[in-house]
């Protein structure tokens, strides 16, 4: 039975002319938060990248949403201060 899982998705930086990963799902069950499965899953993912010589990892959250971003901040990361993120919907 799993607890949690975090799935990266590869891009690059035409910019750094280097890889990146995007951090785009990350859950755990409720009943294995706050016992560090998250910190792992962030710290799994930082060695995977790593192993592959990304530059970056990214990752989003919701405006709203308090704890993750302190816990995203306690582990490292940082905030972006030059972009601000949009999407475009598209109807299929």
């Amino acid at each position: 039975m799993s607890i949690g899982f975090a799935q990266l998705y590869p891009s690059f930086s035409s910019v750094s002319l280097a890889r990146t990963f995007i951090l785009n799902d990350l859950f755990v069950q409720e009943q294995a938060r706050r016992i560090g499965v998250v910190s792992s899953l962030l710290s799994d993912a930082a060695t995977v990248a790593v192993s592959l010589k990304a530059v970056r990892l990214s990752l989003s959250t919701a405006l709203t949403n308090d704890t993750a971003q302190a816990l995203y901040r306690s582990a490292g990361w940082k905030r972006d201060q030059q972009f601000s993120v949009y999407h475009l919907v598209l109807s299929v």
